[in-house]
């Protein structure tokens, strides 16, 4: 580009125009960049502080709850079996030696050999399987009275021996401090004495 001045052509070179065009106009060298958040320092009065952002408060956190021990009783069963030709007889008394009281119990006996179908049990007792059942012993006081189950079954054939197991199904929710006492396998031969357990 050329230009007159006084008379005189005076190139204009390329470095001249470009040294103009980088000097920066007045105050755009001052003003601040702007934050993060959009605002400049320039936005905000001398000698005060830019507030915190807000936050939520922490949500506390609820105790954990605490398990409830459970009471403790000790359940057991003591009683005889007796087999002779086809008859089984089962007699046991069920107790509580605390220290809690149980509301209900049931205990159940297992047979190694099935008994007679359409037969009768005792009040309290059901069929649980072909050679299960389940007796409901009532409420049991800590240190009270036995309760005792008796029964008097036809067996299908006419065994050798038959094997009873008894346990406790059922105790009421209570902690049991003794499960040994509650649990029995009898092994009873065909001679029609008693077996203890």
């Amino acid at each position: 580009m050329l230009t007159r001045s006084r008379g005189f052509l005076l190139p204009l070179s390329a470095a001249v125009v470009a040294a103009v065009m980088a000097v920066p106009t007045a105050g755009a060298a001052d003003a601040p960049a702007p934050d993060p958040a959009g605002t400049t320092a320039a936005e905000v009065p001398a000698g005060r502080t830019e507030p915190a952002p807000r936050t939520e408060p922490a949500a506390q956190a609820e105790p954990a709850p605490q398990a409830v021990p459970l009471p403790e009783a000790d359940v057991s069963h003591h009683g005889h079996v007796a087999l002779r030709d086809d008859r089984l007889a089962v007699r046991f008394r069920t107790a509580n030696r605390g220290p809690a009281d149980i509301a209900a119990s049931t205990v159940r006996l297992r047979f190694s050999e099935p008994p007679a179908a359409r037969q009768r049990l005792p009040e309290g007792c059901l069929w649980g399987g072909a050679s299960v059942v389940l007796c409901a012993t009532g409420e049991l006081r800590s240190g009270g009275r036995a309760r005792w189950t008796a029964l008097d079954l036809r067996l299908a054939g006419r065994p050798a021996e038959v094997v009873v197991r008894v346990d406790t199904v059922w105790n009421g929710g209570v902690r049991d401090t003794d499960p040994r006492n509650d649990a029995h396998t009898v092994l009873a031969p065909s001679t029609g004495d008693a077996y203890a357990f």
